[in-house]
């Protein structure tokens, strides 16, 4: 499955490499062939091999469809978004000899799992849609079903070409899970001698049958890396559970009625003050905070009634709860950071907080009954409202960004396809 993804994906491979070369250099001041060298040092030794074998496969696809690739090259190209978000902001201070650097952390996605008497006929639901710079997020357009000799076959969204785990992380699994995450704000805390998170999620994704034996293999060799608010679904049993998992501590919350949200507040005191800082959690001026309460609303406006459809309406909502009306922003569960003159946030450190910041809502995915069952999906390219991003007309209406043309794409309107 390694070899068939790399050479049906080297075009859109060698294009992201592309921009994440460039974006790489303009975003961190440092090269993607630093990071990618740090990250063999890293992480090479901690990938067991029946996934090591996936990733040579991936190279060798690669470079028959003439893109020439090594093993070590896919490495680096998984582990970019953990070495960049999660490693270098600690790592920083000690070879750059300054305070600890801000974060470039994807924190930020909105999601819901429902099941019992919140749905519309007592079991599991399931919704998510993925934030991120436009120029990350144009990538978050494949997905892919993976049927592996051993454990559970899963269809997934990926991030991007070549991914050995989903990364914006929608799954549908045959043992009968189905998962998604939101990712905890401000999270600062890493250990260099843990194991990555995109290889401890695809081993949780890929072997486990129940709620339990997932938390016990995510778990397993925790870093920090990529550190989520995992929202999870059993249908064989009709419950649902987020696990937030922090690296010292970890919230474990379950129900076979109800639902729960993400929106990168974190609700565990323990991991919001002791291992991350600026959180928004009570801020409704933040994306956080806004879409906490938005999210609270939504529920009691649509409990007893959520299904797939009921979900894609709750993904494409624009209400800002700060303004109180209809108003697309950053403060919305379907952001439009692209449009947010970011008059109210007064925080340097939150999340993306400079005006009209080319970033948001990049896709939509949906599961219901009927999906899990057959292991199906619903999922939206571009924002998860529907509307689309025109380029062009960004640069001429702010020409501050005109440093990103040959990098980043427009995103017409596209349809719910399942």
């Amino acid at each position: 499955c390694g070899f068939q993804e790399g050479y049906l994906l080297a075009d859109e491979y060698a294009d992201a490499i592309r921009v994440y070369t460039y974006m790489t250099l303009e975003s961190f001041g440092m090269d993607y062939s630093w990071f990618a060298e740090q990250s063999i040092a890293l992480h090479k030794d901690k990938i067991p091999e029946r996934f090591m074998q996936e990733l040579q496969g991936m190279a060798d696809g690669l470079t028959a469809a003439g893109v020439a690739t090594s093993v070590d090259d896919v490495i680096a190209w998984n582990d970019w978004m953990e070495m960049t978000g999660y490693w270098w902001p600690r790592e920083a201070p000690k070879l750059m000899d300054r305070p600890q650097m801000k974060t470039h952390r994807k924190e930020h996605c909105s999601a819901i799992i429902a099941t019992g008497d919140a749905t519309v006929d007592g079991k599991p639901v399931i919704a998510h849609q993925s934030f991120d710079e436009f120029w990350s997020g144009q990538y978050f357009n494949i997905c892919k079903r993976v049927e592996p000799d051993e454990g559970a076959t899963f269809i997934m969204q990926a991030s991007g070409p070549c991914m050995l785990s989903s990364m914006t992380d929608f799954y549908v699994t045959t043992n009968g899970l189905s998962v998604t995450e939101t990712t905890l704000a401000g999270f600062d805390q890493y250990d260099t001698e843990g194991i990555p998170e995109w290889v401890r999620i695809r081993d949780a994704i890929q072997y486990s049958s129940s709620i339990d034996e997932f938390v016990e293999r995510l778990n397993k060799g925790n870093n920090g890396g990529y550190a989520n608010a995992w929202l999870i679904a059993d249908k064989k049993t009709g419950e649902i559970a987020r696990y937030e998992q922090g690296l010292k501590y970890q919230s474990l919350k379950r129900t076979k009625n109800g639902c729960f949200f993400g929106c990168n507040a974190v609700f565990d005191p323990r991991i919001r003050n002791l291992e991350c800082k600026d959180n928004g959690f009570n801020d409704p001026r933040q994306q956080t905070g806004a879409r906490r309460q938005r999210w609270m609303e939504l529920i009691d406006q649509y409990y007893g009634k959520i299904d797939v459809e009921v979900a894609k309406k709750m993904l494409a909502d624009t209400y800002d709860v700060y303004l109180g009306y209809n108003n697309p922003s950053s403060r919305c569960i379907c952001a439009h950071y692209d449009v947010d003159p970011q008059l109210y946030a007064d925080d340097p450190d939150a999340v993306w907080n400079i005006p009209f910041y080319p970033a948001g809502s990049c896709d939509g995915k949906v599961a219901g009954p009927h999906e899990m069952e057959n292991i199906e999906m619903w999922g939206r390219y571009g924002r998860a409202d529907g509307v689309e991003f025109d380029v062009d007309a960004f640069f001429e209406q702010h020409p501050l960004w005109n440093w990103m043309k040959g990098y980043l794409q427009s995103r017409p309107t596209q349809p719910w396809t399942h």
